[in-house]
């Protein structure tokens, strides 16, 4: 189960990542609140995970996470575009998220 909730903790990391960039610098009040209640569910479920894992497992993960996440926030809402080469990057950060998970043992 802290498995579920360090993987809620990353989607709610994106969450809070992509309404601050459309915030605009926290002028937008709506996405300003969006924000800050994504960031309290992420850190709220990361520490209900962290209680039943290893830090250096949970932190690393949550956060990667986050970074594949908002990197797809990135390209699906505000366009970004990404190299092929820094999608192979990705590829092997997710790859390291899961070959973490496999090699953990929990």
């Amino acid at each position: 189960m802290h498995w579920i909730y360090l993987i809620i903790a990353g989607l709610f990391e994106t969450i809070w990542a992509t309404t601050m960039k459309l915030s605009h610098g926290f002028t937008k009040i709506s996405f300003t609140i969006y924000t800050i209640i994504g960031l309290a569910l992420s850190m709220f479920f990361l520490s209900i995970a962290i209680k039943r894992m290893p830090m250096s497992l949970a932190y690393p993960i949550w956060t990667g996470i986050g970074a594949v996440g908002s990197i797809i926030a990135g390209v699906i809402i505000f366009g970004d575009k990404l190299s092929p080469l820094t999608w192979g990057f990705v590829a092997l950060l997710l790859v390291s998220i899961i070959g973490i998970k496999i090699t953990s043992g929990s």
